[in-house]
């Protein structure tokens, strides 16, 4: 039998998009520069677990952490050039749910489900 053999940026790759909300804060900043308060009002993640991951994000090199030194301070989160390398990716993913994943909420009616992607409102607050 042959063995098979991962390359191993693939597998580094996989690791980093793969865990758990990072996509979904990739597909967050797709749109542009995004304050702390903004994402995490648009996901269903603890302010916790999203700072963690924008942290590992920003070691990566996928995401960008400004401050601007104003009162109070501003913090933005944005996407370098490679986690803006990304977009196909997680485009080709959103349309491939689109088209092809089901929601399978008995309580919610197709307008609801429609809308389960449109983004919450965004608070005043940076963590």
């Amino acid at each position: 039998m042959q063995s098979s053999h991962l390359c191993p940026k693939l597998e580094k790759g996989m690791e980093i998009i793969n865990r758990r909300w990072t996509s979904l804060i990739i597909h967050q900043l797709l749109s542009g520069p995004k304050r702390f308060c903004t994402i995490e009002s648009s996901l269903p993640i603890s302010g916790r677990l999203l700072s963690e991951r924008l942290k590992d994000l920003e070691q990566d090199g996928v995401v960008r952490r400004e401050v601007f030194p104003e009162t109070p301070v501003r913090i933005e989160y944005s996407l370098t050039e490679k986690g803006m390398a990304l977009e196909p990716v997680i485009r080709g993913i959103e349309l491939w749910s689109e088209q092809w994943v089901t929601i399978d909420n008995a309580d919610s009616t197709p307008a609801e489900a429609a809308k389960c992607c449109e983004a919450k409102p965004a608070c005043d607050e940076d963590l």
